[in-house]
């Protein structure tokens, strides 16, 4: 009897981790499914590399993801929301040579009252939305996020 309820909990526990691994989408994987194309753009006068999102990403806007990576010290007019890339500054995209598909804006429900310091570890989860067009963002966002830690 003490076995099976033993077996029974370890069963139980199992059930319950993969439920919520399953529920709980982790964002650089979406992300890395984008292929980018360089287009010109005739407004700038440069070429651009142009996301094209898969279907499956594209089912995830509205939904929540969870992103962990390092805090990017890039200068945001209003500091409307924060940069984030799945590397540290020396390899990200701006200076490594990483991919589009590495680096999310983060939008915060609630601002976090301290200031966070280049290349800061963090982990947040918030909903996705897709940038196609703009310019002046970048292709991966995510909205009405929360600090999970810091």
């Amino acid at each position: 009897m003490k076995m099976c309820m033993k077996n029974w909990a370890v069963i139980c526990f199992f059930l319950f981790t993969s439920s919520s691994v399953i529920a709980q989408v982790e964002g650089w994987s979406a992300f890395a499914k984008t292929k980018f194309e360089t287009k010109y753009n005739q407004t700038a006068a440069e070429y651009f590399l142009m996301p094209n999102f898969p279907d499956d990403l594209k089912a995830l806007i509205g939904k929540e993801v969870s992103l962990e990576g390092y805090y990017m010290p890039i200068d945001v007019d209003g500091n409307a929301y924060i940069i984030l890339s799945k590397f540290p500054y020396s390899q990200c995209f701006f200076c490594g040579g990483a991919g589009p598909e590495t680096i999310a804006e983060v939008t915060f429900k609630v601002k976090p009252s301290f200031k966070f310091e280049a290349d800061q570890f963090i982990r947040v989860k918030g909903k996705v939305k897709l940038n196609e067009t703009d310019l002046e963002h970048g292709n991966f966002l995510v909205v009405d996020a929360v600090l999970v830690e810091k």
